[in-house]
C-alpha cells in the first residue's frame, strides 16, 4: 500500500502503541552499560522482533553485562552458557535423570529455558552443540527423549564470537549465521565513556538495575511493531537492497560483481524489513522511513553476503560490499 504525504503526516502525530517503556528501558540499561548504545538498539530490536543476535567483539566490552542488565530491566530470566570444546548438547537443552528410588526418569531443564540467553563465544563448541541451540532458536522448542518443551516467552540467544583467537575453534557455518536476524559488531568505548566506566565499577555504591517493563508489556509491543506501516516504496527498497546483493550489475554496480560470491537470502529480506519496522517503532514512530532501512542493512546483511576469493585477495570486508550497495542504490 502506498503512503500519500498526508497520511504521513498523520502517521507522524500518532506514536505506535506501547512504546512508552522504550526511554525506561534505556534509562535504567544506562546505569551499567556506557556508550555502546547500538548493541542495546540491536537488543532491544531482536526482543520485539523474535529474532536473535550474534555480536561479534574482543573481550571486556559488556556484551554480557548488556544482556544481563537488559533481563533485569524486563524482570525476565537470564541464563549465562560458556561455550567450551567438551560442551555436549544435554548442557544446553537438558537431559532426563534415573531415579533409583522409584525406577523412573525425571526431565531436568537445562539453561536454555531463560528469557534471555547469553551464548558465549559459540565458535567454541563443536557443531552439535550449535545445531542443539540454533534449533532451540528457530523452532522455540526443544525435545527431550520423547517429551517436547516450549521454550519461555519472550525468548532472546545473544550469541558472542571472539575474533581474537580462531584457533581450536569451529567458525558457524555460513547457513547457520543466516538464522541470525543481525550481527552487531562492537568497538571500543569512547574516551568520556571509557572514563565514565572506570568511576562507576569504582564506586562503593554500585547503580542497581530495577524492572520497569513487564514481559506482557514486551508481548503487546511485538504485536504493535507488526502494525508498524511499511509502504510500498519502503518495501521496493528494501527489495533492490537485498537484489544488489544478489546481482549487483542490475543496479549499476559491476564492480562488485566478482567480488559477491552469494547474496542475501529471503530470510534477509524478511528480517530487513521486521528490523526496520523496530528500529522505527523505539525511534517513537509508527511508519518506516529509509533512514530506518539504511540503519539496519548493515547489521541484517553483512553476515549474509559470501565473499569470493578475489574480494577477500583485494582486502575487501563484507561491511565495504554493503556499504557499498547501501551508498549505490538511490533513496525513494
Amino acid at each position: 500500500m502506498e503512503v500519500s504525504t498526508d497520511e504521513v503526516r498523520d502517521l507522524g502525530e500518532n506514536k505506535p502503541k506501547g512504546h512508552e517503556f522504550v526511554g525506561d528501558i534505556y534509562k535504567e540499561v544506562g546505569k551499567s552499560i556506557i556508550g555502546q548504545r547500538h548493541m542495546v538498539d540491536a537488543l532491544l530490536i531482536g526482543l520485539l522482533t523474535d529474532g536473535h543476535i550474534l555480536l561479534e567483539g574482543v573481550p571486556g566490552l559488556a556484551k554480557t553485562l548488556a544482556i544481563k542488565s537488559l533481563s533485569q530491566a524486563l524482570d525476565g530470566s537470564y541464563s549465562r552458557l560458556q561455550f567450551t570444546p567438551d560442551l555436549l548438547p544435554s548442557d544446553l537443552i537438558g537431559t532426563q535423570v534415573y531415579n533409583v528410588k522409584d525406577g523412573s526418569f525425571s526431565t531436568k531443564k537445562g539453561p536454555v529455558f531463560a528469557n534471555f540467553v547469553l551464548a558465549d563465544e559459540i565458535n567454541r563448541a563443536p557443531a552439535k552443540v550449535q545445531s542443539a541451540l540454533l534449533e532451540a532458536m528457530q523452532e522455540k522448542q526443544v525435545t527431550i527423549a520423547s517429551d517436547t518443551f516450549n521454550l519461555p516467552r519472550p525468548f532472546l540467544v545473544m550469541a558472542t564470537q571472539n575474533p581474537v583467537e580462531q584457533e581450536g575453534t569451529y567458525p558457524l557455518p555460513e547457513a547457520q549465521v543466516d538464522r541470525f536476524m543481525l550481527k552487531v559488531i562492537i568497538d571500543y568505548p569512547q574516551y568520556s565513556d571509557e572514563q565514565q566506566i572506570i568511576r562507576n565499577q569504582l564506586s562503593s555504591t554500585p547503580n542497581e538495575i530495577k524492572p520497569v517493563v513487564s514481559l506482557d508489556d514486551i508481548q503487546t509491543a511485538k504485536k504493535a511493531v507488526r502494525e508498524v506501516n511499511l509502504g510500498e516504496k519502503m518495501e521496493k527498497y528494501i527489495l533492490d537492497l537485498i537484489f544488489a546483493t544478489r546481482t549487483p550489475e542490475h543496479f549499476k554496480l559491476n564492480k562488485l560483481k566478482p567480488l559477491i560470491r552469494f547474496g542475501a537470502s529471503p530470510r534477509g529480506s524478511i528480517n530487513l524489513a521486521l528490523a526496520s519496522k523496530a528500529h522505527a517503532f523505539i525511534k517513537g514512530r509508527n511508519y518506516v522511513t529509509p533512514e530506518d532501512v539504511r540503519a539496519m542493512a548493515l547489521p541484517v546483511l553483512r553476515h549474509r553476503i559470501g565473499l569470493s576469493y578475489e574480494a577477500e585477495a583485494e582486502g575487501y570486508s563484507p561491511d565495504q560490499v554493503v556499504i557499498e550497495i547501501i551508498n549505490g542504490i538511490p533513496l525513494p
